[in-house]
C-alpha cells in the first residue's frame, strides 16, 4: 500500500509527495500518516532533496482523520482507547517531523482540507492554494473539537481566527484563509502549479546548509521571549556567518557573480 503516497524526485532537488487516496478523499488513516512519516523522515535524509512539495491527487487535499476507520475500532474490547492514543501520537509524530526536517516543506492545495487536513497544511512551512481550496476545522459539528488541528491553526493565525474557524466550523475560502496567514498565497488554478514550481525552484537553489540552519532557528526562537530569542538568534548568526556557504555567497555577492554552494 505504499502508493498512498506518491513520490517523484525532480533533478533541481525539489521532491513532491502526493496524497493518493481519493477514494476516501485523501484522510489521515493510520497507514497514510504512517507512510507520510516514513517519506518525510527519508527525504530528511536524502542529501539530493532540497525543497518538499505535499500535494494530493483528486477533488480533496485532505479530508482529515478517516472517521470510518475510527469507528470501526469503537468496537474493541477497550472502546478505541488504544487505537486513539498511538492514532493521536503517530498524527503528533508526523506533523513534527515536517517541523523538524531541514528541508523546507510546502502545501500546494488544489481542494478542500479539512480538520487534521487543515492542520497538514498549518504544519508545512508554505502553503499555496487555488482559488476554489476551502480549509475548516468542522470537528464541533460533529462533537469531536479539532483539538490537534488547533495547535497548528493557532500557530499560523490570529487568535480570534482561530477562534472562530474551531468554535463555528464553517469553510474558509482560499482568499480568507490568505488574509488570515494559514497560506501564502491564493492564486487561480490554472497558475497553482507555477506557482508552486517558481517558488520550490528559488529554494532549491539556495544552500542547503542555509536552509536547514535558519528553518531550525526560526521555530526554535517562536516560543522563547524576546531578549531570549535575540540571544539565540545572534548565536546561530555567528556561527552561520562562519561557515563556507556564507563566505562564498558573501564574496560572491560582493564580485556580482553567482555563488558556488558547497552544499
Amino acid at each position: 500500500m505504499n502508493d498512498l503516497i506518491l513520490r517523484e524526485n525532480a533533478d533541481n532537488g525539489v521532491c513532491t509527495l502526493t496524497l493518493n487516496s481519493e477514494a476516501n478523499r485523501n484522510a489521515l488513516s493510520k497507514q497514510m500518516l504512517a507512510i507520510l512519516l516514513e517519506n518525510i523522515e527519508s527525504v530528511s535524509n536524502d542529501p539530493a532533496v532540497r525543497v518538499v512539495i505535499i500535494k494530493a491527487k483528486g477533488p480533496a487535499f485532505c479530508a482529515g482523520h478517516d472517521l470510518r476507520e475510527i469507528n470501526k475500532h469503537r468496537k474493541d474490547p477497550d472502546h478505541g482507547i488504544l487505537f486513539f492514543k498511538s492514532l493521536m501520537a503517530l498524527c503528533k509524530q508526523t506533523m513534527l517531523a515536517i517541523i523538524n526536517t531541514p528541508k523546507p516543506i510546502i502545501a500546494q492545495v488544489n481542494g478542500v482540507a479539512t480538520a487534521a487536513g487543515c492542520q497538514l497544511v498549518a504544519s508545512c512551512d508554505l502553503a499555496y492554494a487555488s482559488e476554489t481550496a476551502r480549509f475548516s476545522t468542522p470537528g464541533v459539528h460533529i462533537g469531536l473539537f479539532c483539538s490537534t488541528p488547533m495547535v497548528a491553526l493557532s500557530r499560523n493565525v490570529a487568535t480570534k481566527h482561530a477562534m472562530e474557524m474551531l468554535l463555528v466550523g464553517d469553510m474558509v475560502s482560499a482568499s480568507d484563509a490568505q488574509a488570515i496567514g494559514l497560506i501564502n498565497r491564493c492564486v487561480s488554478g490554472s497558475d497553482l502549479q507555477k506557482t508552486i514550481d517558481e517558488v520550490a525552484g528559488k529554494i532549491a537553489n539556495k544552500s542547503g546548509d542555509t536552509l536547514k540552519v535558519g528553518k531550525h532557528a526560526f521555530y526554535e526562537q517562536q516560543t522563547m521571549k524576546v531578549d531570549d530569542a535575540y540571544h539565540y538568534a545572534s548565536e546561530v548568526m555567528v556561527t552561520n556567518l562562519l561557515t563556507e556557504d556564507a563566505r562564498e555567497g558573501i564574496s560572491a555577492f560582493l564580485e556580482k557573480r553567482a555563488p558556488d554552494w558547497r552544499s
